[in-house]
């Protein structure tokens, strides 16, 4: 990791290769080879939920977002956006007043704020500590139309989940909606009115099988979250999980497993045991060891041995 100083900030200038990366972003194609952070990204060990929309939106919209944003916010849930007009203003917002952190993608530099109207916005997130402001585009760049559309698989690259509030048949939210599904993440949408033009794009999400998001509760459920911030899968002493999740949790023993191992015994994808594992680890179920080698958490390992809540089951054995 390097830093750029300009006469305001400290902008960090992250590259691929640096320990800093977002892992979440590192099993995709066509990621940034550098990011540029001011203030912080976003916590890998916690959830995060991308909120994108209409930037004309409606006042019901903003309403929405800005009332599920708080609601997650305040549950332990990271806030992800792009600091545009409307929804992604909304969404912001509520993170902040419900007192966690949220982080704008910017089409632009990190150093300029656009829209110039949301430099209020822009330095709460900063001075407060709240979140951060990224980009990969270098410091000073101003805003250009095609640094939009590419940002958005940042978007929903940093996010477990994206939620889409009011989007128009073609708009730049549904963008983001089909990155994420590229990369294997839930999309789901707030109904709006058949009527409405700002419902026509997420009506054809949810034709598409998005999920209906009606509550923010239906977001901690699909997070595996309580409304304390927890993780909601245990019951009787025995894990709850997805089906994919379980599938992977299953060939996780007390002995180390490598990436390679499990993606040829689950015959999932790479990208899908990955993102399947950061969802366990998120659980608190297994632990990352040594890179790509995973154990349950209900092991610790002393000088190359795997012990268990029942003592040690030595080197090499499966328990």
């Amino acid at each position: 990791m390097r830093d750029i100083y300009n006469r305001r900030n400290s902008i960090q200038w992250i590259q691929q290769e640096d320990i800093e990366y977002p892992e979440k972003l590192r099993p995709y194609k066509g990621m940034p080879k550098t990011l540029y952070v001011l203030g912080g990204l976003p916590d890998p060990s916690r959830p995060s939920v991308a909120v994108v929309g209409a930037r004309r939106s409606t006042s019901y919209g903003d309403n929405i977002a800005r009332q599920f944003s708080a609601e997650l916010a305040a549950n332990g849930i990271q806030i992800i956006s792009g600091l545009a007009w409307g929804i992604d203003t909304a969404a912001h917002t509520g993170a902040l007043e419900g007192g966690g952190e949220t982080y704008a993608v910017m089409g632009c530099g990190v150093d300029v704020c656009y829209p110039a109207g949301n430099r209020k916005l822009y330095d709460w997130i900063l001075q407060e500590k709240r979140g951060g402001i990224i980009s990969e585009q270098e410091p000073g760049r101003p805003p250009l139309a095609g640094f939009f559309p590419a940002r958005n698989r940042i978007i929903s690259g940093l996010a477990d989940l994206v939620l889409v509030v009011e989007a128009r048949e073609k708009s730049g939210s549904l963008i983001t909606a089909d990155q994420a599904l590229e990369q294997g993440k839930d999309v789901y949408v707030v109904p709006g009115r058949i009527t409405d033009e700002l419902s026509r794009g997420c009506l054809n999400l949810l034709k598409q099988g998005a999920g209906l998001a009606d509550s923010p509760e239906t977001l901690l459920e699909a997070l595996h979250m309580t409304k304390n911030g927890r993780c909601k899968n245990r019951k009787n002493g025995k894990v709850l999980l997805a089906k994919d999740e379980n599938i992977v949790y299953s060939w996780i023993r007390l002995q180390p497993v490598s990436l390679d191992e499990l993606v040829k015994k689950t015959g999932f994808p790479t990208t899908k045991v990955l993102q399947t594992l950061v969802l366990l680890q998120l659980g608190g179920h297994i632990r990352e060891i040594r890179k790509n080698e995973y154990v349950r958490t209900d092991s610790r390992i002393i000088d190359g041995e795997v012990f268990s809540n029942r003592g040690v089951t030595g080197k090499g054995e499966d328990n």
